[in-house]
């Protein structure tokens, strides 16, 4: 049996490379990853800062998740996982229109190999799926970065920042190492996200708030207020 046929008919709706099941796995994976930020980090940024940074930093949170969509779809996908424009970088266009969404999906760093013996991986669902799947960790990433400037950054400069520090440094990691980059050409793999998302939140959010600064010395006192 034919396992991308295992579970439907072959129609003209459904093609047959779609496994409806492989599908719903991907797309509940990414809405479990999605759950965490919203209202995941949401509500917990709003309940650790006082009283008069909660609408502020809930507000952070939700702002990036709905910002980082928006650039993901019109540029930010395919620089980190289109086609290559510099070894750190692919080149940036929509991924909006339905013929492309609804062509097979390709994993994107098995698509660059030099040697050229690898052949390219093409999943059992469309290319819409993936997106979404990516998006959802591109959006964790920022929302994890805000946590270093909670009570430190007001939200009209973090509006500017999102969309800056996705476009010029979320897509070099990703591109580098999930999109066929100069560092998966070196070997290095990045299974679960710790180079590409943990540590370059991690090292961003320590360099913001370096930048920034401390936070005020009443926001820095225990106080329920």
């Amino acid at each position: 049996m034919n396992i991308s046929n295992a579970y439907s008919e072959v129609t003209p709706a459904v093609p047959s490379w779609l496994n409806k099941g492989d599908n719903a796995w991907q797309m509940t994976a990414s809405t479990l990853v999605a759950i965490q930020s919203m209202p995941g980090l949401v509500i917990l940024y709003a309940s650790i800062v006082k009283k008069k940074w909660a609408v502020n930093s809930a507000f952070m949170a939700l702002y990036a998740f709905a910002a980082v969509l928006i650039c993901w779809v019109l540029l930010c996908y395919r620089m980190a996982f289109g086609d290559e424009l510099l070894p750190f970088w692919g080149k940036g266009a929509p991924a909006l229109g339905q013929k492309y969404l609804v062509a097979r999906a390709k994993v994107p760093e098995s698509t660059h190999v030099s040697d050229g013996k690898s052949k390219t991986v093409e999943p059992y669902y469309a290319m819409a799926t993936l997106v979404y799947f990516q998006f959802t960790f591109a959006a964790i990433t920022l929302i994890l970065l805000a946590g270093s400037v909670l009570g430190r950054m007001n939200i009209k400069a973090w509006m500017a920042f999102v969309p800056l520090w996705l476009i010029f440094s979320y897509t070099v990691g990703a591109f580098s190492l999930w999109g066929g980059g100069f560092l998966y050409q070196w070997g290095a793999i990045d299974y679960s996200g710790g180079f590409v998302i943990h540590l370059s939140s991690g090292i961003s959010g320590l360099t913001a708030a370096y930048w920034v600064g401390p936070r005020l010395k009443s926001d820095r006192e225990i106080s329920p207020k």
